[in-house]
């Protein structure tokens, strides 16, 4: 499969001549907007078009709430950038274009957005929106809209209706519901995988190593992670084979005070082949698989040292229950 080709905005010579377009944020890529990729991709190849997805960054929700001063109004993140386009990817999608969303495009009119963004900047042949899809300042713009502006301008348009698991309606929302509740499993049942987060290993402070648990550090481009604590996870990436481990995705309140986001793993087993460094830089994918407990503030570093060592203890007996369900 050819690699996806991705766009920041849409002035680049690179970009199709005539696509079938998606339009939204995808945060999470989740089942529903799994369907409605495939939908996108055989209409492309029915009619010989570049399958293309259009979406914004940050998240307009994002830049309206630090506009109002309310950064916490903004929805928490389910997937960094580069997790959504390596999924979309995974999808089978030929061309991603990020707009910046801004104050210019936040007043941009509906019908501006259709001439210039749709028609001129991407050469639409064929857009696909959700059922409750608005766009334009003040989501002036809706289906209806669009349509019209289709049969005048020449393009096809076409709306999917939700998509249900199990008679619920899968949406981010409910994605970023079940990840703050440490409902990993339906989280998992919404996602079509185990929700997951990727990097490159990072340096870092080596707390963990004096402490006789050293960690991988991988950074969340996100103040506001869609889910947050200490997890059972499988590390891909540094071995031929998965590796177990327990890590934490949080502030670190015991031992910064910046505020940043890290998700930092210990591996219950080290690949020999590595070496003690052998990981830096090393791009990895770590699946959450199970939540132990949130974030805890501990009083003393002897005393976040127990603590690790009973989520190791955890994480192991863990393990070891999922080999003995699974069988020989």
């Amino acid at each position: 499969m050819a690699s996806m080709r991705i766009f920041r905005g849409i002035g680049h010579p690179g970009l199709a001549r005539a696509c079938a377009v998606t339009i939204g944020n995808f945060d999470g890529v989740h089942r529903g907007h799994q369907a409605m990729l495939v939908l996108l991709t055989n209409e492309a190849r029915h009619r010989g078009l570049t399958s293309c997805v259009l979406s914004f960054e940050p998240h307009p929700r994002d830049f309206f709430a630090a506009q109002a001063g309310r950064a916490d109004a903004a929805p928490a993140r389910i997937a960094t950038l580069r997790d959504k386009l390596a999924e979309l990817e995974r999808c089978g999608i030929d061309q991603a274009v990020v707009l910046r969303f801004d104050a210019r495009r936040a007043a941009q009119s509906a019908q501006d957005f259709i001439d210039r963004v749709l028609v001129q900047g991407l050469r639409a042949r064929y857009v696909l929106v959700g059922d409750d899809f608005r766009f334009g300042a003040r989501r002036g713009g809706d289906y209806a809209m669009l349509d019209a502006a289709g049969e005048a301008q020449g393009f096809d348009v076409a709306r999917m209706q939700a998509y249900e698991v199990h008679g619920q309606r899968v949406s981010s929302s409910a994605v970023r519901t079940a990840l703050a509740t440490g409902e990993m499993a339906q989280a998992a049942a919404l996602l079509g995988r185990p929700y997951s987060i990727s990097g490159h290993v990072l340096h870092g402070a080596k707390l963990g190593r004096e402490l006789g648990f050293p960690t991988l550090n991988l950074r969340f481009a996100h103040p506001r992670p869609a889910a947050m604590g200490i997890f059972l996870v499988r590390v891909h990436g540094l071995d031929r084979e998965p590796l177990p481990g327990v890590a934490s995705l949080g502030r670190r309140p015991t031992v910064d005070a910046s505020g940043r986001i890290l998700l930092e793993v210990h591996c219950l087993a080290w690949p020999p082949a590595l070496g003690r460094d052998g990981a830096y830089g090393r791009l990895v994918r770590v699946d959450l698989l199970h939540k132990l407990h949130d974030e805890r503030t501990y009083a003393s570093l002897d005393a976040l040292c127990t603590g690790i060592g009973d989520d190791t203890a955890a994480a192991r007996r863990w393990f070891a229950a999922q080999a003995a369900q699974a069988g020989p």
